[in-house]
């Protein structure tokens, strides 16, 4: 295992540090050396996963809109160009995007600089081979090289600029051309405004939607802006998608579109301004993805609603899976049945982050967009919404999210000891244990009893457990948190002061 100092670039499957100064506590750690030397350790790592030496590697870099991405991808492609790599600069990009250089211009390995939602003074690298992004197990590995300081040889590589943003755009027209079979510009007529949250996803709205004759106007933050001055790119976030439901309103537009920084992430908004977003997101990319795959598996993160799970089963007559939180455990779980010969076309998380089978298993907010505006252009033509493919969906009443730091060295050890005792606990109360959670524990509970459900999980990276709970009835979710309260004030190395605010004491 690395370092302390290089363990704390790791998060999950990227790396990610700060990069500008600006936010009190936080100093730039992110720094051009250290850049160098992960750089240097990925070209170590990619010789030996793909079995070529650094001067027949070829590697695409890309970055979206945050400040310091200039800075990072000279100091990253300086790195590759001195170990005698061939570099393809595709400059502002989308996450996917770059995961796609590795399929059409036949890249051996690929980096998109990007920190997602996070605020403006951080930055982070993602990388990509042909079979996909890589594990946390790869990123380890990658930081295991940096703590032995090691580096390529040198030689003398190259620098190629690529204009693969315009052929990845191409690709999506194509899509929608195709899917809705209605001339050169299937969307004449069709009105969508786009939220880029001046992200690198302003793109969508200009190469790929105004070229096939959509209405765009309404638009907003298309222009690339790292220091996000009109809200955070983040579909999840409320004020975020409450400008993107007012634009599509005041631009009385059929449809809208917010995607986050990096476009690995979209959320929707339909034609009365209401957002789909989170559970109804997956409902709308569930129907979708049946459509061609009638009892198929859908397997989501563990904080769907129950509503949703109805949906899915019920109405649609398919399977619903509940997993892990963290796309990469949702994505993987769905290719692991998919191996074993399950057909399971859609793995999504409530966060927006959703992978089709059809698309290589990419979560890719594009591409997702792309899949929601051919079925909406489709049912136009029928005189039909986007509202209707959803609406036996049954949303909760109410919904809340609580975190709970833990305090104890070993996080991880304290948290899975509250989550054992809680489900004795649960036991001896005789709560009702749901009997599809494959993280956590969750608990439901009747009408009188809250009429909802929580589940308690430990973060997958940090010290932290999430509580979610949902509840069908007025206050239902505080009723629950009420019940939940002498568990919690027992636990040793919990900080459940967000729960005591929460319920007012």
């Amino acid at each position: 295992m690395p370092g302390a100092y290089w363990k704390h670039f790791k998060s999950g499957t990227d790396i990610r540090g700060v990069a500008l100064e600006g936010v009190e506590g936080q100093h730039v750690d992110l720094t051009d050396e250290v850049v160098k030397q992960i750089g240097g350790a990925f070209v170590l790592w990619l010789e030996k996963k793909v079995g070529k030496s650094a001067t027949e590697l070829v590697i695409s870099i890309g970055r979206d809109s945050r400040l310091s991405g200039e800075r990072i991808m000279a100091a990253l492609q300086d790195t590759f160009v001195s170990a005698g790599v061939k570099v393809k600069n595709v400059g502002m990009a989308s996450t996917p995007a770059m995961f796609m250089t590795t399929v059409d211009i036949n890249c051996d390995g690929a980096v998109q600089i990007t920190a997602s939602h996070h605020p403006f003074n951080r930055n982070g690298l993602k990388f990509f081979v042909g079979s996909g992004g890589l594990e946390s197990s790869d990123i380890t590995a990658i930081l295991d090289l940096c703590e032995e300081g090691a580096m390529p040889e040198a030689a003398e590589g190259s620098v190629e600029s690529s204009d693969y943003m315009n052929a990845y755009a191409a690709r999506l027209r194509k899509l929608i051309t195709d899917g809705v079979d209605a001339g050169d510009k299937p969307l004449n007529g069709f009105h969508i405004v786009v939220d880029a949250g001046n992200g690198a996803g302003g793109f969508y709205a200009t190469k790929v939607l105004e070229p096939l004759g959509c209405d765009i106007s309404g638009s907003q933050f298309l222009d690339p802006d790292g220091r996000f001055p009109n809200h955070v790119p983040n579909p999840e976030d409320k004020k975020a998608m409450e400008s993107a439901c007012k634009a599509v309103v005041d631009a009385k537009a059929d449809m809208g579109v917010i995607f986050d920084t990096d476009v690995d992430r979209a959320g929707c908004v339909d034609s009365s301004g209401k957002e789909i977003n989170r559970n109804r997101l997956i409902a709308l990319a569930s129907v979708i993805a049946l459509e061609n795959n009638p009892g198929g598996t859908i397997v989501t993160d563990s904080i769907t609603s129950s509503g949703l799970k109805t949906f899915i089963e019920k109405d649609l007559e398919a399977v619903h899976l509940r997993f892990k939180r963290g796309y990469k455990n949702v994505i993987n779980e769905a290719i692991r049945l998919n191996n074993e010969g399950i057909n399971a076309p859609l793995a999504i998380e409530t966060s927006g982050h959703a992978a089709l089978r059809d698309n290589y298993f990419l979560d890719d907010g594009a591409y997702l967009a792309t899949m929601i505006i051919i079925r909406a252009a489709r049912l136009a033509k029928e005189g039909k919404k986007l509202e209707d493919l959803i609406k036996n969906l049954a949303e909760p009443m109410q919904s809340v999210e609580l975190r709970f730091s833990i305090t104890e060295p070993d996080f991880a050890a304290a948290g899975n000891k509250i989550l054992a005792d809680l489900e004795a606990y649960a036991v001896k109360m005789g709560w009702k244990l749901a009997d599809d959670s494959r993280e956590g524990v969750r608990v439901s509970f009747d009408r009188g009893s809250g009429d909802g459900w929580f589940l308690l999980r430990l973060s997958v990276h940090d010290p932290v457990m999430p509580l979610n709970i949902e509840s069908d009835v007025k206050e239902g979710c505080k009723v629950i948190a009420v019940q939940l309260l002498d568990f919690i004030k027992t636990c040793k190395g919990l900080d459940v002061s967000a729960l005591e605010g929460y319920l007012g004491l």
